[in-house]
């Protein structure tokens, strides 16, 4: 049996997965720690391609996702499912990531079972308990359980310190997205997607959000339908969620369009390097403002508030709601103004450098020999 401090890390979903995998790696190749994966399968097969991407195999899988699944199945499921791993592994701490409802649980299941956890990604915030909802309660109640908040920025960490988190377990890393690329995207990457959409401003758009569902989101698509008809050297693709809510939307608003594509989720290699190819972006995903602001591609956010006031001020990221007329509005600009356009296509390493899975495992070594 391996010997050294015993690691779980928990996760579910696709962005937790593509932010943990690399964490997993750099823990595994330190002989201080011995490494064990949990994941919930709070997404399937989004979760599973980003496991093989990694050459990551899981040592528990909870395999919670079922159709229509509700928060109530998800965290009641986590908790039944953890309880077991937890009492079986007896982890010297577990690691969880993010704000998804597979981390909020894993984190509880540890407090009721009085195990450390460390929080990669801790300090977002946007102080409004229901947007997003439900991902801004689950980190607020995260940090209140963290015994370690692996801080991506100097704002989130002075977030958990004016909240009176002790200061000595708030560290800066960077946001391990960062390091994710290192492995994801290559300059000989091609796609016959890419070739469709060769000659033309490649827009890529992705909407998801439970608080977007319903009529914000056919706002957000009718808007974007009409730039794109008015565009005609634009094309866009669209990798639709699994959720039939967004998928009945996006063909409802888009089925008839020759210039859009509304595809199946991508493969994180293929996700990142299309982004890579992209003119811009238009989602109301938070791990996409991330991404892109360190490749130097555009941003629409299209949400009324956001966590990631960094991408903000680098000027990569642009709030404009969910409205039809300001997102028609804000996504013409983007088109037509070649300066707006330029002033936004900045890359930035407010996110990180690559080196944040090395930090925290620098720190978490550093417990050990204490």
């Amino acid at each position: 049996m391996k010997s050294g401090k015993k690691i779980l890390l928990v996760f579910g979903t696709r962005p937790e997965a593509i932010k943990m995998c690399p964490v997993i790696r750099e823990l595994k190749n330190r002989k201080s720690f011995n490494v064990v994966v949990c994941v919930t399968g709070q997404h399937r097969e989004m979760l599973d391609r980003i496991l093989s991407c990694f050459d990551i195999t899981a040592d528990y899988d909870l395999n919670l996702m079922k159709e229509n699944q509700s928060l109530f199945d998800i965290t009641a499921g986590a908790l039944d499912g953890l309880r077991i791993v937890l009492e079986k592994e007896q982890p010297d701490e577990v690691l969880v990531q993010g704000d998804t409802t597979t981390a909020f649980a894993a984190a509880l299941a540890c407090f009721y079972k009085n195990i450390p956890v460390g929080h990669i990604e801790a300090g977002l915030r946007t102080y409004d308990i229901g947007n997003p909802y439900p991902e801004e309660f689950n980190r607020e109640a995260i940090s209140l359980i963290s015994r370690h908040n692996f801080a991506p920025t100097k704002a989130a960490a002075e977030n958990l310190i004016r909240e009176g988190r002790n200061a000595k377990n708030i560290f800066v890393t960077g946001n391990t997205v960062c390091d994710a690329f290192r492995t994801t995207i290559s300059d000989s990457y091609t796609n016959p997607l890419l070739d469709w959409a060769k000659g033309s401003r490649l827009v890529l758009i992705t909407s998801h959000r439970r608080e977007s569902l319903g009529a914000k989101m056919s706002n957000m698509f009718r808007a974007v339908r009409r730039v794109l008809e008015e565009h005609p050297d634009v094309k866009a693709i669209f990798p639709m969620h699994p959720n039939p809510v967004v998928m009945k939307t996006a063909e409802s608003v888009f089925g008839d369009m020759d210039t859009i594509r509304l595809i199946a989720p991508l493969d994180v290699v293929d996700f990142h390097n299309f982004m890579s190819s992209s003119y811009l972006i238009l989602t109301d995903s938070g791990g996409i403002q991330e991404e892109a602001t360190i490749l130097g591609k555009p941003v629409l956010v299209m949400r009324d508030t956001t966590e990631r006031p960094e991408g903000v001020s680098a000027g990569t990221l642009k709030l404009v709601g969910t409205e039809e007329e300001k997102i028609y509005t804000a996504f013409s600009h983007l088109l037509d103004d070649k300066d707006a356009y330029k002033k936004m296509s900045v890359k930035s390493d407010v996110y990180g450098d690559g080196l944040a899975s090395k930090r925290i495992a620098d720190i978490l070594e550093f417990e050990v020999m204490r």
